[in-house]
């Protein structure tokens, strides 16, 4: 029998020039990735050399394969654009037929076991991945209600907002790392039997609706964790859950929290793409909503190099906010803090360093005294930019503001912040200040590592 032949993969050869790696610095990335993604891979330059020559990976390592040539490039790769067979399981928000109740209680169910819910956090951010629209998700609350066995009424609805309220104001007092395994307990032991439950067409949607607030909240602790394959099949499933119950404004909030954790990850191009897609799928919105949905893209634009779109967005955030009351929503909310910290964005990406630090501490200064975990996120990011401008000594005083505010958080985002400081301020030790400081990260790291 002849052998078969395989077409060399032209594709992934271009990716590769265009990219500027060769194949053993390729297979490097590769392994790097799926270390990220719990998959070991050994891959070296003969490997790339196989794919190079046709063959394809096994399906559980080409996420990683497509996820390194995305980041080197700097834009979405998908297994597609390779050539090669779809990257095995399905992508966030991908439910087979499954109904929404049934995914969402599989993933709050591993996100509140301990033992799991690390490799639950390991998956990684998807930038391929499409930008869902409001119709493909409409038509799913009849699917929601199959294996009804309790009735709710509008008292059910209420707790579940309550909780979700409840929740938000212990992220913003002491931290995700306290609140997400609470969420994921509540939407496991409480909420996905409720979106199984019989009762009125108005109230079975009214608890579509604030479940898929309570998982667009515990989406964003995720992200803002650091677990960004988590976050993102949250927020699929609360854009799924939002789309069932008719629900435009969680649906455009959750597009934009995807857009906030994409120009966090650098995907510009993405987080705009996000962004603009939540702007239209707005609906009549009053001004609160409109500033909230202009700020992101005012920061997507900047990150693109769009100065005049990004300054226009920021522009009618500035006039929307001024319109609206002074009413601040426990989820999704948006205020003159979160206004100033667009600003900063979009100042840093469009080259006014000094004025986003100027900014950010605008933003901490119009911040409620609740929001804890934001302000120590602003001043982690303004004493990076002070660092970055070689500012050392106004570091120093921020980073000590910093350490006094973070020994009392579980954040891992400001686990993150601290490794920034002891990395970046340890070559600047003879500055005066300095070297206290650092003994003192050293102090507050061992505490968070006990």
């Amino acid at each position: 029998m002849a052998a078969r032949t395989r077409t060399p993969n032209e594709a992934l050869a271009r990716l590769m020039a265009e990219a500027g790696v060769g194949n053993a610095q390729l297979a490097r990335r590769v392994n790097a990735v799926g270390a990220e993604l719990g998959v070991t891979t050994y891959y070296d330059k003969t490997a790339v050399s196989h794919w190079l020559a046709g063959s394809v990976p096994k399906p559980e390592a080409r996420p990683a394969v497509t996820e390194a040539l995305s980041r080197l490039l700097g834009r979405p790769v998908t297994a597609a654009e390779l050539a090669w067979p779809a990257q095995g399981p399905a992508g966030p928000g991908a439910g087979g037929g499954r109904d929404a109740a049934g995914e969402v209680a599989d993933l709050s169910r591993a996100d509140m076991d301990p033992s799991r819910r690390s490799v639950l956090g390991a998956g990684m951010f998807a930038a391929a991945l499409g930008v869902p629209r409001f119709e493909d998700f409409a038509d799913r609350a009849e699917s929601v209600a199959a294996g009804r066995t309790v009735r709710i009424g509008t008292s059910d609805v209420e707790t579940v907002r309550l909780m979700t309220d409840k929740i938000a104001d212990i992220l913003d007092e002491i931290g995700a790392g306290h609140a997400r395994p609470m969420a994921a307990a509540f939407l496991t032991n409480t909420v996905t039997p409720y979106l199984r439950a019989d009762g009125s067409e108005q109230v079975r949607k009214g608890m579509l609706a604030a479940a898929s607030d309570l998982v667009y909240l515990t989406g964003w602790m995720a992200m803002f964790e650091e677990q960004q394959g988590l976050g993102q099949r949250y927020y699929h499933q609360a854009l799924a859950l939002a789309g069932s119950a008719q629900d435009h404004v969680t649906y455009c909030r959750t597009l934009r929290g995807m857009s906030l954790q994409a120009s966090h990850l650098g995907y510009g191009p993405k987080a705009l793409e996000l962004a603009d897609a939540a702007a239209e799928a707005a609906p009549a919105a009053g001004p609160r909503l409109v500033a909230f949905l202009r700020g992101q893209q005012a920061a997507a634009a900047s990150m693109t190099g769009d100065r005049r779109t990004a300054l226009a967005r920021l522009r009618e955030t500035e006039s929307a906010l001024s319109r609206a009351d002074d009413r601040r929503d426990a989820v999704g909310g948006y205020d003159q803090a979160a206004f100033h910290f667009h600003e900063a964005h979009v100042m840093w990406w469009l080259g006014d360093r000094e004025g986003s630090v100027n900014a950010l501490r605008r933003s901490n200064h119009a911040r409620s005294p609740q929001e804890r975990q934001g302000r120590l996120h602003a001043l982690g990011v303004i004493a990076d930019r002070q660092m970055q401008m070689r500012h050392i000594e106004a570091a120093t005083q921020t980073w000590t503001e910093f350490l006094d505010l973070h020994a009392t958080l579980s954040s891992t985002r400001g686990d993150e912040h601290l490794k920034t400081l002891r990395k970046g301020m340890a070559g600047y030790r003879r500055v005066p200040g300095v070297a206290d400081l650092l003994a003192r990260a050293a102090d507050v790291a061992r505490l968070k590592a006990a």
